[in-house]
């Protein structure tokens, strides 16, 4: 009898992370891995197993994502013939401000994708051809939509207001909030390593190429360093962060920039790539001797200790400190930077502790734990597909 499973998509736009679970309560992972450079030479097919290691790796041409989900399928096919596949879960970027639980894909919520590309440039075109993919390539697959926003669908009023006028406000225009999977993740994490979640205060770093902090309390939403867009809060890979509204209003009429210009500015030429005039990546910037590296790394360092002292206003104070992401939970010298000068939040690290990346880096000497955690969205995921196919068991693709 074949297993069940569960494919779980992280289109970008010239990636395909993806992963394959069995379809079970509690979701085990079989495989995982990523189609790169997406149409541009030198694509790369990685598929790794449960333990992560690499059993499988070519280089080649891949055209679109079309392409890259049949070459996605035949692997499957070929590895394990044993697994059936029964539904596909995405990590879509936006839901807007109706969608707070995953939800079934269909031509009508399609169409809404399509509708909020505005709102996330970079990722839902990118998300909405893997649906398209799907569909073209594995039609009686049921599909699933999991979004980044919904964990954020309970900030408090205020913490939705953009500052702008009202009318616009009741447009929809407000502060949203990503990387909701990466957090729905930590704190069902902590729970279920005997944290008393709902009485903490707890601030979680997600440091990756994408970068953002989230106040959390009674395991909610209660604050986040993004807003209306994935542009906004700490400076990231090639994003920007926070720039001052004045700055871009000059750059638009006094520098005679185009909208569209100034878009690819604060998307793909800012942030640490922007400062550096290297690279995008933390890890070759912190073996860099260049100044221009060091100086990315301490703005970096600067504006996420900033947010994150900012952050604990919100709370009221902290209780509980997690590092995540890519950076987060494998970039000690960033953790250190960050939480300098953080003494008189009871924020103390360990340095033997953080340079090991042990789970726990603070001194105990000091009342806030401050924690290294890998997250694992891919697992969100699938586990949100379950529990909707276990929900509806005659769920199909409209």
């Amino acid at each position: 009898m074949s297993d069940s499973a569960v494919l779980t998509l992280n289109a970008g736009s010239s990636s395909l992370k993806f992963a394959i679970f069995t379809n079970v309560e509690r979701p085990r992972r079989l495989w995982s891995g990523a189609i790169e450079r997406i149409g541009l030479p030198g694509a790369r097919f990685r598929l790794s197993d449960a333990r992560g290691a690499v059993f499988r790796e070519k280089t080649g041409t891949i055209a679109d994502h079309d392409t890259a989900l049949k070459r996605l399928l035949l692997a499957i096919e070929h590895e394990a013939s044993g697994v059936k596949l029964v539904a596909v879960g995405h990590r879509i970027a936006h839901g807007g401000p109706d969608c707070d639980c995953p939800e079934q894909v269909t031509p009508t919520l399609r169409a809404r994708l399509q509708q909020l590309t505005a709102l996330a440039p970079l990722h839902l075109p990118a998300n909405i051809a893997g649906i398209d993919a799907v569909r073209i390539a594995r039609p009686d697959l049921t599909q699933i939509a999991c979004f980044d926003t919904s964990f954020h669908r309970d900030l408090p009023p205020i913490a939705r207001l953009s500052g702008l006028p009202r009318a616009l406000q009741d447009e929809g225009l407000r502060r949203f909030g990503f990387h909701g999977l990466s957090y729905e993740y930590i704190v069902k994490a902590l729970r279920d390593a005997g944290v008393a979640v709902d009485a903490e205060r707890i601030v979680v770093a997600h440091l990756g190429n994408g970068a953002s902090m989230c106040a959390i309390r009674d395991g909610k939403s209660l604050e986040t360093t993004m807003g209306f867009s994935t542009i906004a809060g700490l400076p990231m890979g090639t994003r920007s962060g926070d720039v001052d509204p004045g700055l871009l209003l000059h750059l638009l009429i006094d520098k005679e920039m185009t909208p569209e210009a100034v878009s690819q500015m604060l998307y793909a030429e800012s942030g640490l790539l922007g400062l550096s005039g290297i690279s995008r990546n933390m890890q070759e910037l912190l073996q860099r001797p260049d100044d221009a590296a060091a100086e990315a790394v301490a703005y970096f360092c600067y504006h996420a200790r900033r947010h994150l002292a900012g952050l604990t206003a919100t709370l009221g104070g902290v209780d509980r400190l997690v590092f995540t992401g890519g950076i987060g939970a494998n970039a000690p010298q960033v953790r250190a930077g960050i939480c300098d000068r953080l003494g008189y939040l009871g924020i103390e690290l360990n340095k033997s502790a953080n340079l090991r990346g042990d789970p726990v880096i603070s001194t105990g000497s000091v009342g806030v734990t401050v924690e290294v955690r890998q997250t694992d969205e891919e697992a969100m995921i699938a586990g949100h597909v379950h529990q909707f196919m276990a929900s509806q068991p005659m769920a199909r693709e409209a």
